[in-house]
């Protein structure tokens, strides 16, 4: 596996690779790599010639610069566990003046509408800041398949968006989430958890599970004071809940059979800001 540290050396890498006709599978992370991103590299693996990772994190997609701070960084333990999985071919770590070469700025976007749900709501520019570095690496990987996982949903559904307004000729795939055996979701962000913690947090898969048992007896109502009334006697903070069409990602009031609807959930633990989602059946 070979790992590049700076633009120029890995562009010569990538234009080498497409003289040579090799597909390529890429997907971007911002680090902290657990079991979750290795997932996106096995399924990778299946369709290209050549996996790439990629390891940035992107200050232009954070609102709190205080979360930016602790967001953890593992570069060493990263690059061995990408070696460790012999999954990817290359990993590219640019530095910030690789990706924003005239300053740290976000481009704005106009995604149709859902930036302004859930996360956009919560965090306004993130989808921005999301996309901007997201084209860019695009832009410098090339590559015909990109992977992202479903545990960050809306964010999948951006960059589908992003590439259909770029007219960018990436197929985007969707990969499952990969949880703890707890049922957590696995996320970079558990790092931060104690282990009392995370037990708590398995509560937050098992109320998804339930919210799926409950749309076939209760309304949409019913079932967000049931969720709110599960949060509301723990020691985690209820954010949001809501179930939102998979479209649209807009909030309904009743669900119909002939649309898809998934549940969205954020809870913070402590000072921890946890998500998570499930399809509904």
């Amino acid at each position: 596996m070979q790992v590049f540290y700076d633009y120029n050396s890995f562009s010569n890498y990538i234009n080498t690779q497409k003289k040579q006709g090799k597909s390529i599978g890429f997907a971007p992370t911002m680090g902290a790599l657990h079991a979750g991103h290795i997932s996106l590299y096995e399924e990778a693996r299946k369709e290209n010639n050549i996996v790439i990772s990629s390891i940035f994190v992107n200050p232009t997609q954070f609102n709190n610069p205080e979360d930016l701070e602790k967001y953890p960084r593992t570069i060493e333990d990263d690059i061995k566990k990408l070696e460790n999985s012999k999954l990817v071919d290359a990993v590219y770590i640019p530095r910030v003046e690789d990706i924003y070469p005239n300053g740290m700025e976000r481009k704005r976007y106009n995604f149709g509408g859902i930036e302004n749900e859930m996360e956009g709501a919560a965090r306004p520019g993130h989808f921005d800041g999301v996309g901007t570095v997201v084209e860019e690496l695009f832009r410098q990987v090339q590559p015909d398949n990109a992977y992202f996982g479903e545990k960050d949903f809306q964010q999948l559904k951006i960059i589908e968006k992003l590439v259909e307004v770029l007219d960018l000729k990436i197929k985007i795939h969707g990969v499952k989430i990969h949880r703890e055996e707890n049922g957590l979701a696995m996320s970079s962000r558990n790092m931060r958890l104690s282990e009392t913690e995370k037990e708590t947090s398995s509560l937050i898969y098992k109320s998804l599970k339930q919210v799926n048992d409950w749309t076939k007896t209760l309304n949409v109502y019913e079932i967000k004071e049931r969720v709110e009334k599960i949060f509301n006697q723990g020691e985690m903070d209820l954010e949001y809940f809501i179930i939102a069409d998979e479209e649209t990602l807009k909030e309904v009031d009743s669900l119909s059979e002939n649309k898809n609807y998934r549940a969205f959930i954020v809870v913070n633990v402590g000072s921890v800001r946890l998500i998570d989602n499930l399809h509904l059946d």
